[in-house]
């Protein structure tokens, strides 16, 4: 059964100044999130494979609207990650389901590539709770340039039978980085880690 989604949410956050410096070209982060209706609020179901096929499907549309809303092709999106919060009705792991076994996929699809594991997080919480997306280069881990988080929130999401689901994709790193390591024209991308 395909999400029954009640919402949808885009929005790029830039950065063009940071410390008093220019920051060039800015950096960007686009953040796009699903509210859903979770088909096991309120009662324990053993297989929670509707929530993995709806994650599958989230992956892809969140993935390229993240990709459409900074107006890039898909192999300029640098770095990824998702995250859920599920209402009162539900339990951490539906959104565990979401996210984990088939999200990914459609999102690597949507950014071409990403040979990295996609940062998570979940957390379960009321209407107006926040989350912090975390972020990592999409094709090599090491990038530490690129480890950064940026918060999800819908003001009347979660509702107690409702999931936000949310997925983040960048052009860039985090504005003026400097603590060394790989870079991000080394990555060679084979291994998820370099």
């Amino acid at each position: 059964m395909p999400a029954q989604i009640r919402k949808l949410i885009v929005q790029v956050d830039e950065t063009h100044r940071e410390m008093g410096r220019p920051v060039q070209p800015p950096t960007r982060r686009a953040l796009a999130m699903a509210v859903i209706r979770n088909p096991f609020a309120g009662r324990y179901v053993e297989d929670l494979g509707e929530l993995i096929a709806i994650g599958e499907e989230l992956g892809a549309l969140l993935g390229a609207k993240c990709v459409q809303a900074l107006g890039i092709e898909p192999a300029q999106a640098q770095s990824y990650g998702k995250a859920a919060i599920v209402g009162e009705a539900g339990e951490i792991e539906h959104a565990a389901a979401l996210l984990h076994p088939k999200l990914g996929a459609p999102l690597r699809k949507a950014v071409e590539k990403g040979a990295a594991l996609v940062p998570s997080a979940k957390k379960q919480g009321g209407v107006g709770t926040a989350v912090d997306v975390p972020l990592g280069h999409k094709d090599a881990a090491f990038v530490r340039s690129h480890f950064d988080a940026m918060e999800a929130r819908v003001s009347d999401a979660p509702r107690a039978d409702e999931i936000v689901v949310a997925v983040v994709v960048t052009d860039s790193g985090r504005p003026l980085a400097r603590i060394g390591g790989l870079q991000a024209h080394e990555v060679v991308g084979q291994d998820g880690l370099r």
